[in-house]
């Protein structure tokens, strides 16, 4: 199973960016899928993630400005990001908890996609 992320880039202050994370493999079902970040110097924090009910959850900092989605029919998980801010860059990293046809349960992660807001 792999996770390929996509979708960072350069952006202005106030700009918008929608990252998408495409699942590929022996996939048999899903459970959560997220995007986590992490800046120079810091932690690695989770942004937002979506369960099988399609509920959300997002960090306080996010909330009102990004909006975390997921497409079961194509295994891919987005992130749209608006009203973007300094603070917002980082390296993105997208997460999910798969099920593979083998029956087995494994958390897996993206390659990470860089996202720097810049003027």
């Amino acid at each position: 199973v792999q996770l390929q992320a996509s979708g960072g880039g350069l952006v202005q202050p106030g700009g918008s960016l929608r990252l998408s994370c495409a699942a590929s493999g022996s996939i048999f079902s899903f459970n959560y899928m997220g995007w986590y970040r992490q800046a120079p110097g810091k932690q690695r924090e989770l942004v937002a993630v979506v369960s099988t009910s399609n509920g959300t959850n997002y960090v306080d900092s996010v909330k009102g400005r990004f909006t975390i989605s997921r497409d079961n029919a194509k295994n891919t998980v987005y992130l749209q990001m608006n009203s973007l801010k300094p603070e917002d860059t980082a390296v993105y990293y997208c997460n999910a908890g798969i099920r593979t046809r083998e029956l087995v349960f494994r958390d897996y992660w993206g390659q990470g996609t860089q996202v720097t807001v810049s003027s």
